[in-house]
């Protein structure tokens, strides 16, 4: 089974608008993917209408957020309902500051419907990190029941690495990410002893898919994935490279 974790809907201001749940899944099936997980920053309310448009494209999906800590350390939560991705995102809510989104400035955030109509402009600044710092956060997925990845932790700017530098080993990720762009060989060593995946982060259509990993599993489940990543039988995906 081959998968893309982080991927964002028009709902986070950084992505494009014609992230919409649907069109997302069309270009999936186009990827040759099998199942995915919708991350927006700080929200899951774009993800009823990815379980929608899954289900009528018979592709597998989780429900997710991509949660920025105190730290600027930005985290992936996965989860296998609605109901649990929705008590994540009322809980870093709670934590966001009371700020409202400029979009001239940050960008658009609409919740949307399957056909596209636009339901809600989500008020909140979505941008910005919560007030809740790393341990804490991944304290309350595993309330919830869900996965806590480190994301793209190559990268210079909102990793663990880059946020916190030497790691104290208590910090409770699941398994770690890496971007598109990344090799394996170099960052191996350095988050050992977790289990290393890939994904996309995309934030247009043409780069769903350009980052994945793929394991045998018998259903895409939290629950599933947690085995896998404790076996260490997921398979990367090879980095993009841009000619």
């Amino acid at each position: 089974m081959r998968f893309d974790l982080h991927i964002h809907s028009c709902l986070s201001p950084c992505a494009d608008l014609e992230m919409s749940p649907c069109a997302i899944v069309a270009r999936a099936r186009e990827a040759g993917l099998d199942a995915l997980a919708l991350t927006d920053h700080n929200s899951a309310r774009n993800t009823p209408t990815l379980a929608d448009c899954c289900r009528a494209a018979g592709l597998a999906c989780l429900f997710g957020l991509e949660v920025t800590t105190a730290e600027e350390v930005h985290t992936l939560a996965l989860f296998d309902t609605l109901e649990q991705a929705a008590a994540m995102t009322e809980w870093v809510y709670a934590s966001l500051p009371k700020r409202v989104n400029q979009p001239e400035i940050f960008g658009d955030q609409p919740v949307v419907l399957a056909d596209e109509t636009i339901v809600e402009l989500e008020w909140r600044l979505l941008a910005g990190a919560s007030r809740h710092p790393l341990r804490e956060v991944g304290r309350q997925i595993h309330e919830l029941g869900g996965l806590f990845l480190a994301c793209h932790v190559d990268r210079p700017v909102n990793s663990v690495y880059s946020q916190l530098g030497v790691l104290a080993g208590d910090e409770g990720f699941d398994a770690m990410e890496l971007s598109r762009h990344a090799d394996a060989a170099q960052w191996r060593g350095r988050t050992a002893p977790h289990t290393l995946l890939r994904s996309s982060d995309a934030h247009y259509l043409e780069d769903i898919g350009s980052g994945w990993s793929e394991a045998d599993l018998p259903a895409f489940t939290t629950a599933a994935l947690r085995d896998a990543i404790a076996r260490n039988a997921i398979r990367l995906g090879s980095p993009l490279v841009r000619h």
